[in-house]
């Protein structure tokens, strides 16, 4: 859906640009021009729109067809524009194999295929204007050569598998008005455009572009620039670009203020900045609104202070979406963090890194792997971690305590997720913002401390016990409440490798997990049986499960459709995090509804997941544990069954029906199936009838169409992670513009 959108554009674009040229010619093409054609023809491996082409074509004049147009004036070509049927990177499941080979095998033109002959043989089109090479399955770097092609107005390569750097040779293109590159790999800075004066639109979506903001020429219309790896600031030059209409970076790092001039911009229209770590406040008094700007967007940053009224209350029909932010006065305190969770993240996004230590975390990386045991959470509320057995010899005398030591080890205690380039061959996704932001800093703790915080682990505050062991509330020296697990370790784990496996586990920080934010590890000198002990303080998440909520009568009432979209939104990116924030990723996770608890803004965390690594060789780990016996689908493919397990939970949120065994989410998946195929009536009659009146089709459209494709049969075919959070993020989109148009948008059911 992504890049179908950008398509869209690029290709409107395409044909208001072609509207002012001179009208084609009724004259053949000249010999050479048909020839380039169908050496053309040959190097794209004949795709569907070229294969009734003989030396008897009338390229000229070829019927109308949205997917081959030719253009000409004179004997020359003026356009081609050629779209296939190839998917786009976002929509592949599979990683890339190599970069020297095609990145996705047959998905993309062959092994034979070289981008280099097919831009090279495109120069001999010397008059050509427009150019679009649209879901061709090109592979491989865009080679310098095409600054030869010189009389491209439009340039159109997007939804297609070219990665590298964007040649700086594409800044003597002095005669570009649109330039679309979206939806493809490029990674590594933008060139200088700004010598492109002629250039209106430019599309950068959905690469890996960054860090840099690119330098740009004033007389663009459209800038899009979402869902790269951008980290700086929005450049103040922004002001002078007078003709700017859209303006689109949401989904990067980008940091710092927002500049005011973009809301007074004379022509802005369209601003999204969402998904951002743009900080501080807004000027409430002097900042002023154009006339033109009808949807603005800063959801999901750090903002503070109160909106200015031209997107505030008072913002007529202008559509604003401010949520999760940490904003006061009109905004709704329901959907804002506090001011703390924007001055912690803030100051976590502004901390130099000390580069040797982060080189050693990663330099450790391998060997902590090998030796990390398996980590699963267990329990409902807490099913985190390793529960354990509470020892009695630290209730001992002074005398008992002499003989313990708490370990000390450093741990990363910013551990930087975002800013790492490639996790396993495969990009951080840009929709991941760093885990530990809004958390609070993981410590090593000391004995004293977890004794002090459950009261010398009073009774009172045992809040379970299992076989593995017991868990404890405690209340923390800076006053947050928090639950306390302890495990009793043998002799054969050697305290290397206990420390090794700590320091991945504390790099397992996100806003959408019950995360682990410290630990206390207890050595015993003398100890006959065991020799050390370890205790992990989890963050206390006390509001109940999903499924509590769906089932009570009370806290269901709570549960429209826009806050079960953010649920599944944090659901999607807690996922998301576990697959790509630290190599090699944490796959074959319980999720399972009860296991998605809900804090007191209702916000979802992941509450048990798992790193199912091989314990040390020839002994056999106490932390290790199976995977759940009776997890819904197969587990041959544990990074797909995490989605299947995610296409059960948001059926389950959208149905309000429990969901118990493969065949129920199946047959569940085959009416919503049906119902989208035939009516928005039948849909509606498998709805949680709670929910009718309180969302936009469009919407709820979107949430099933994903839903039921986390659900495929074949895991292959299972969308990624990156494809549900991005469809969860339009769906989010299309309901809170709805919301605010009073159904302007959509129907409403």
């Amino acid at each position: 859906m992504e890049s179908s959108r950008s398509f869209f554009l690029c290709f409107l674009i395409s044909l208001l640009t072609f509207h002012f040229f001179p009208p084609p010619s009724i004259a053949q093409l000249s010999p050479s021009e048909t020839g380039t054609l169908f050496e053309i023809q040959q190097l794209l491996e004949y795709p569907e729109a070229f294969q009734d082409w003989n030396n008897s074509t009338d390229f000229c004049h070829l019927p109308p067809s949205p997917f081959l147009v030719i253009a000409c004036s004179g004997n020359r070509v003026t356009e081609l524009t050629v779209t296939g049927n190839k998917p786009s990177p976002s929509q592949i499941a599979t990683k890339p194999t190599s970069r020297k080979n095609p990145p996705f095998p047959n998905q993309t033109l062959s092994g034979n295929f070289s981008i280099v002959s097919i831009f090279a043989t495109l120069t001999n089109l010397t008059s050509l204007k427009i150019l679009s090479l649209v879901s061709l399955g090109l592979w491989g770097p865009l080679p310098p050569v095409i600054d030869q092609l010189n009389s491209l107005q439009v340039l159109n390569i997007s939804s297609n598998f070219i990665y590298g750097e964007i040649p700086a040779s594409i800044s003597s293109m002095k005669n570009l008005t649109s330039l679309c590159l979206s939806g493809n790999l490029l990674n590594g800075s933008v060139p200088d455009l700004a010598p492109l004066q002629s250039l209106q639109v430019l599309d950068l979506g959905v690469n890996q572009l960054g860090p840099a903001f690119p330098s740009l020429g004033p007389a663009l219309v459209n800038i899009t620039l979402r869902n790269n790896s951008m980290i700086s600031e929005i450049p103040s030059t922004i002001a002078s670009f007078d003709l700017l209409q859209r303006f689109d970076v949401s989904f990067n790092q980008l940091v710092g203020p927002i500049p005011p001039a973009l809301f007074s911009l004379p022509s802005i229209q369209y601003l999204v900045l969402r998904y951002n770590q743009l900080s501080g406040a807004l000027p409430v008094n002097t900042l002023t609104c154009s006339g033109n700007l009808t949807y603005v967007d800063i959801s999901e940053n750090y903002l503070t202070g109160n909106l200015p009224a031209c997107i505030g209350s008072g913002s007529g029909n202008r559509t604003v979406l401010s949520y999760w932010n940490c904003l006061s006065g009109g905004v709704s305190s329901r959907y804002q963090h506090n001011v703390s969770f924007c001055d912690k993240a803030v100051a976590l996004t502004v901390q130099p890194s000390d580069g040797r230590q982060n080189g050693q975390t990663k330099s450790k990386l391998g060997v902590i792997l090998g030796v990390i045991v398996g980590f699963v959470g267990a329990g409902g509320v807490v099913g985190l971690v390793i529960l354990v057995i509470i020892i009695k010899a630290k209730r001992s005398n002074n005398k008992g305590r002499s003989s313990i030591k708490c370990d000390s080890f450093v741990v990363d205690k910013t551990p930087s997720v975002r800013g790492s380039p490639v996790v396993d061959g495969r990009h951080v996704p840009r929709g991941i913002k760093s885990p530990t932001l809004g958390l609070p800093p993981y410590h090593v703790f000391k004995l004293e401390d977890m004794e002090d915080a459950t009261n010398n682990f009073d009774p009172a505050n045992l809040a379970g016990e299992g076989s593995h062991g017991q868990l404890y509330k405690g209340c923390l020296r800076d006053g947050s409440t928090a639950m306390v697990k302890c495990l009793k370790l043998k002799q054969k784990h050697s305290q290397q490798n206990l420390q090794q496996h700590m320091e991945v586990i504390s790099k397992l920080r996100h806003n959408h997990l019950v995360s682990v934010v410290g630990h206390c590890i207890v050595t015993y000198q003398d100890h006959p049986n065991t020799a050390m002990t370890l205790f992990l303080v989890l963050e206390n998440v006390a509001n109940g499960s999903l499924r509590d909520h769906l089932t009570d009568s009370k806290k269901r009432e709570y549960l429209q459709w826009p806050q079960r979209m953010g649920i599944t939104m944090g659901i999607a990116r807690g996922i998301q995090f576990l697959h790509t924030g630290i190599a090699p990723g944490v796959f074959g996770n319980d999720l399972k509804i009860e296991n998605i608890l809900l804090d007191d803004s209702l916000t979802a965390k992941i509450s048990s997941y798992n790193i199912s690594l091989p314990s040390k060789v020839g002994s056999e780990s106490p932390l290790n544990r199976q995977d759940a016996s009776n997890r819904l689908s197969s587990t041959e493919n544990p990074e797909k069954n995490d989605i299947y397990q995610l296409g059960v939970i948001l059926l389950e949120v959208i149905t309000g029906k429990p969901i118990t065994s493969e065949s129920e989410a199946d047959n569940l998946k085959y009416q919503l199936e049906k119902a989208l195929a035939e009516s928005t009536s039948k849909l509606q009659e498998l709805i949680d009838p709670s929910l009718r009146g309180t969302f936009a089709y469009e919407s709820m459209k979107t949430a099933v169409e994903i839903s039921t494709k986390c659900l495929c049969e074949d895991p292959s075919a299972r969308p990624t992670i990156e494809d549900v959070v991005w469809h969860l993020q339009y769906s989010m989109q299309v309901q809170q513009g709805w919301s605010t148009t009073s159904g302007n948008l959509s129907t409403k059911f």
